[in-house]
Formats: structure tokens, sequence, C-alpha cells
């Protein structure tokens, strides 16, 4: 059976997302019922209490976490936590975290020495928190809507930079990649991954969560390079994270993003087994587009808090493949489903909540989405609409696995309608929706599980199932528990849309307007391979006619 995986946070925005993803596998392991199909040790540690801890190593900057030290610490570890514990106020900013109504503690200076944070307090149950709606009037970091606890080794703060404000903040890539040039910071960094990987029975990898937008794409290449020669033989899935984008009418920050978001795609998948963009922006590109719409979640796009709860509901369906109780399928065997032929960034997409009615049964489902499928891409490659893929791995969880056979002697409505189970109707489904296209899939009855902190910005046409209802009840409904999920990988055509755009854009601009970029540690040279790299990258997604159509671009350049 495959063994543990470590987690690597690097960043604000992936300090969101995991927060959220930690939260979702506490709230799996406190369902009463559960068929225990996901192995929570794939990802989890267990205390002496009984207590599970993330297996975890967060780097963090000054300022972006709150007294964890108190609260958020595994008291069965003596080790000294590095990081500072005093409580911080953070100023309000455009797309924050957690609203106050979400149930998040919020620290000030009375909470000081008391043990006050968003996580549980040495051993006590976390505190239950108010479901939220779609707004909310303050911001908070990460940590205040963090529900489980933390080992002392798995906080980093990292002094040098400031987590907000005008200065002092890691803006560039160059910035990133000199932080673990630094033998202090390195030999902190792998202290904590040893201490980690040496508990393993068998450590099958690592899992990086890692913003791309900001210097933490620096910090990433970095890290993802020291995995790569450390711990060679293990998978490293890495998942470059990109907040919906507020900051277009800056030119500066505009730009440093698209320099830091292309470097990072082309640094990181080099060292990683498989690398996954993953944001809710309609583009990463020069060029703003709306951001992505549920037609069952009214979230606001402008709150990290919501916007990183839906990735985190995505990347807990997507990991399933190698925490599965009943497979043997390991991380390297997911990326090497999917990798082949130089491919090794796909693209997610999911449907959530997968919109099925309740008693309705899935190949019932399935049929009424033949056309127009019924998920979104959440790899900024504006294409929706996917008509062909070369693998895929898919992932549906919270549905019933009863047979689905049609009655003796009747002819089946549909060919979906002939499969013998939940599983091959879902092969079925995808294979015609992609004939030829090497498809991997799952089928789980247990569902994504959405107890507070998860925001309640859900359709009320939803039940506390997360199943769909004709119309809205009379009467004030329950908060929605668990949702039902569909997602997947692909390594599909569209990524070439997004990494040619960035190509693109980058190559057309006059960088050289941006010399303080440069200056933070990235030579010129450097840069231009780097863009020449990611052409390359994008070519390896072209399909015939594309390919002829790249060979006429670079006639004339």
């Amino acid at each position: 059976m495959p063994g543990e995986a470590v987690t690597l946070q690097l960043g604000r925005y992936a300090g969101c997302v995991g927060a959220h993803w930690w939260g979702l596998q506490a709230a799996a392991l406190r369902s009463p019922g559960e068929a225990g199909e996901l192995r929570a040790t794939a990802l989890l540690r267990a205390g002496r209490d009984a207590q599970h801890t993330p297996r975890l190593v967060a780097l963090e900057l000054k300022g972006g976490v709150s007294a964890l030290s108190a609260g958020g610490a595994d008291p069965e570890a003596p080790v000294a936590w590095d990081g500072e514990v005093a409580a911080c106020l953070e100023r309000a900013s455009a797309g924050g975290s957690a609203p106050r109504d979400a149930g998040a503690r919020t620290e000030d200076a009375s909470a000081e020495g008391k043990g006050s944070s968003g996580a549980s307090v040495q051993g006590a149950a976390p505190a239950p928190a108010r479901p939220a709606g779609p707004s909310g009037s303050s911001t908070q970091v990460w940590s205040d809507f963090l529900s489980v606890r933390l080992h002392p080794k798995s906080i980093y703060v990292i002094r040098q930079y400031m987590h907000d404000g005008e200065c002092g903040c890691l803006e560039a890539f160059g910035q990133g990649e000199r932080l673990l040039q630094d033998p202090s910071c390195l030999e902190e960094l792998e202290d904590r991954l040893h201490f980690y990987v040496e508990e393993c029975d068998y450590l099958q990898g690592f899992q990086v969560l890692c913003d791309l937008h900001d210097g933490f794409s620096g910090v990433g290449a970095k890290v993802t390079e020291l995995l790569y020669d450390e711990y060679s033989g293990k998978g490293i899935l890495t998942w470059g994270l990109t907040p919906v984008l507020s900051n277009v009418g800056d030119h500066q920050k505009n730009f440093y993003r698209l320099m830091n978001t292309a470097l990072g795609i082309v640094h990181l998948s080099s060292h990683s087994s498989l690398f996954c963009p993953l944001s809710l922006s309609g583009s990463l590109g020069i060029r703003p587009q709306p951001p992505l719409a549920f037609p069952y979640i009214n979230y606001d796009a402008s709150l990290h808090y919501h916007s990183s709860a839906i990735l985190a509901a995505a990347l807990d369906t997507l990991t399933a493949p190698y925490r599965l109780c009943s497979s043997q399928g390991s991380m390297m065997h997911l990326a090497e489903t999917l990798n082949f032929s130089g491919r090794k960034v796909v693209a997610a997409w999911a449907s959530l909540p997968f919109p099925a009615l309740r008693g309705c049964s899935l190949p019932d489902t399935l049929r009424a989405y033949q056309q127009d499928v019924p998920w979104k891409l959440l790899s900024s490659c504006r294409e929706q609409k996917v008509s062909c893929c070369f693998a895929q791995s898919v992932v549906l969880r919270g549905v019933c696995k009863e047979s689905h056979s049609s009655c003796p002697g009747k002819q089946p409505p549909s060919p979906l309608h002939a499969c013998e189970s939940t599983e091959q109707v879902l092969q079925h489904y995808l294979h015609t929706l992609f004939p030829g296209a090497f498809s991997t899939s799952h089928v789980l009855e247990q569902p994504c599980h959405t107890l507070p902190p998860y925001p309640q910005f859900f359709s009320p046409l939803l039940t506390r199932q997360g199943f769909l209802q004709d119309k809205p009840p009379s009467y004030s409904s329950a908060a929605v528990e668990s949702i039902p999920v569909l997602a997947g990988l692909q390594s599909s055509p569209a990524l070439r849309t997004l990494l040619r755009s960035l190509h693109q854009d980058l190559h057309q601009a006059d960088v050289r307007r941006w010399p303080s970029f440069f200056s933070a540690g990235v030579e010129h040279e450097d840069f231009q391979e780097a863009l020449q790299e990611l052409r390359t990258l994008a070519q390896c997604y072209e399909t015939g006619f594309e390919a002829d159509e790249s060979e006429d671009e670079a006639d004339s350049d």
C-alpha cells in the first residue's frame, strides 16, 4: 500500500488553500458512518492523544500567521518553535482571507498570552465556527480559519520580508531563490523535512502548494530542486496557486506577477513529477478575464477565504488516487499516467458540487451532460469546453455505488444504463467524451465534508448532503454539510493556450522597463532562456494543425 506524503505550503495563498484542506481532513475524521475509503495517515500523523496533525512544513512571511505556538502546536513534541509568538493585528487588504462572520477568531491585544488563535488550544477540540455567508466585512490571515493543530516543526517564519505593506515584500522570483541560498534558511527547511521524513514508514513523496504570482515562485523553484536532488525516486506533485487577480491596474505589479508566473511554471515543472496550475482567475496573462462562476456556489472572488475553499475541495478530490485504502497507486504512479512525452504540466477541472438530484441515478445525471459538460477548468486556460485530451485521472465522490443495470428483459434507455457499476458508468462517459484518451477513474461513496470553518456559500437549492432540489425549501434550510464532487487532472491541448499566451505576453513586452525585477537576482539571459523553455513546453500540447501554426510563427520571429 502507498505510504505517507509530506506537504509543503509556500506563501500566503498556499496557506489559505492549505488551511481549508486540513479542515476538510478534520471534518472527514469527525463525520460518523464514513466508509473509510481514504487513508487519513497518508496526509496526517497521529499524536499521543489520538489528535491528528498535518505532516506539514509551511513557509510564511513576518506577520503572515497568528500566534500559533500557543494554540496550534501539538503538545506531544518538546521542540521549541522558532517563529514569533506575539499576536499581530493585520490591517484589512483587498482579497483577504476569512471574514469575521466565518467564526474565525480574531487576534487582538487582549488575546495575547491567552492562547487565542484559529487553531485548538493545547489538545482541546477546535471551537465550532458559525456558518458564513458569501460576504465578509474584514479579512484575516489564513491561520485564523485553521481548524486543526500543527506540530511545532510546521511553521517557519521568514523574517527578512513582511507579509503585507508597501515595502519589504517578497515580490520577485529572484528574491525567493536567494532565500533558499541562505545557509541558515536552508538548514531550517532541511531539518523540518528530515523530521517528518524520518518518522514515515514508507514515504511516497511530497505535495508542494506554492504561490505562483509573487516571490514564493522562486522559493518553490529552489524547494522542488532540493526535493528532486535529495529524495530521488519519490513523487513530487506541485500545485501552482494564484488568487483571483486584483492588481491589474498596477503595471509594475502586473508585470512582476506575469514574470513570476512564467518563471515559476518553467522551474517548478522541471523538478516536479507533475505540475498543475490552480486558480479561479479566467486568465493568468496580461489581459484580465472574469473569475470563474459556479452555478451552485455564491462566492466572493475577492476573498481569499472563499476562492481558496473551492480550490481546497478540488484538491482534496484530485489527490484521492494515492490516498485510497483499496488501491496501490502512488503519487509517482499518478504522475506517470499523465506526464508522458514531456507533458509534465496538467490542467485541473472540477464540478463543485456535482449536480446530482437526490434519488437520481448516475446514468440519468450524466446523460443530461453529454454535450454541455458540468465542470469548470481551474487552470486559467480560458477554454472551458475541452474537446480532447491525451490522458486524464478522474475522481467522482459522494455518490451511492449501487448497481445501475437495467431490469432484465428491458432495453436500457442509454449505453450508460447498460453498465453494471458506477465505475463502468463513469468510464463509459469519459470514453464517450474523450475517445482515444487514456483515462483512469475512481468512484467513492465518501463525499467532501464542508463543515465549518468551510464557508457556507452554497445555493439554497442544495440539500444538507449537497444534492439538488427542484426548488428552494419554503423554510430556512440547514447548512450544507457535504457535497458530491467530480474532479479530474488532464494532459490537454487546452494547456497550450495558457503556456503560449504567457510566452507571447512576455515576448512582446519590453521587460527591460523593470530593471528592479532583474536586480533581485534573475539574469536577463536566464529569463530569456526560461521564455524559450516555456514556448517549448507549450509545443508539447499541440495537435497537428497547431504544430503547423507554431512553425509559421517561428519563421516570423
